[in-house]
């Protein structure tokens, strides 16, 4: 029975053990999770601050008050151009419409590059009046395009 009683005594040594190990466990995990809420917080109260410092950025880009940002996205192809109409329609810029008015001169000129062989030269004019725009809408220029910047002006001139 001797035998017996040590095994019992061992096992219940064994258990103790374990239990106590399983607290232990248990108080690191605790821990553990405490601290990364900790960590998780503190990091989201930075990416708040940090998509809020952005918008204010953003804001101020889009915002500008003398239509700078309005006249570089109507350059982004037709998606750009219908929000930069959009954007100028609510604060109407003199250089935003100016671009709008440009650029949309630029994409309808665009669809003339499909004729073969002619349509070559077209989209290579096209391409560089596109850049040459651009240029100038960034520079914040009201200088019309080359030949036909003018005509561009009068024809969208509701704009």
């Amino acid at each position: 029975m001797s035998d017996e009683k040590k095994l019992s005594d061992d096992l219940d040594d064994l258990l103790g053990d374990a239990k106590e190990g399983v607290k232990k466990a248990a108080e690191k995990a605790e821990e553990f999770a405490k601290e990364a809420k900790e960590k998780a917080t503190e990091f989201a109260g930075e990416a708040k601050e940090k998509a809020s410092e952005f918008a204010e950025d953003a804001k101020e880009v889009l915002n500008d008050g003398g239509g700078k940002g309005i006249a570089i996205i109507s350059h982004l192809w037709w998606i750009g151009w219908i929000i930069a109409l959009i954007m100028n329609n609510s604060n109407k810029t003199e250089l935003g419409s100016f671009y709008i008015r440009q650029t949309l001169g630029i994409f309808l000129l665009s669809f003339f590059s499909f004729i073969p062989i002619i349509g070559w030269v077209i989209g290579l004019v096209t391409v560089v009046l596109w850049i040459l725009s651009f240029i100038g809408a960034i520079a914040e220029n009201q200088k019309p395009l080359p030949l036909i910047g003018d005509k561009f002006q009068e024809w969208f001139k509701s704009l």
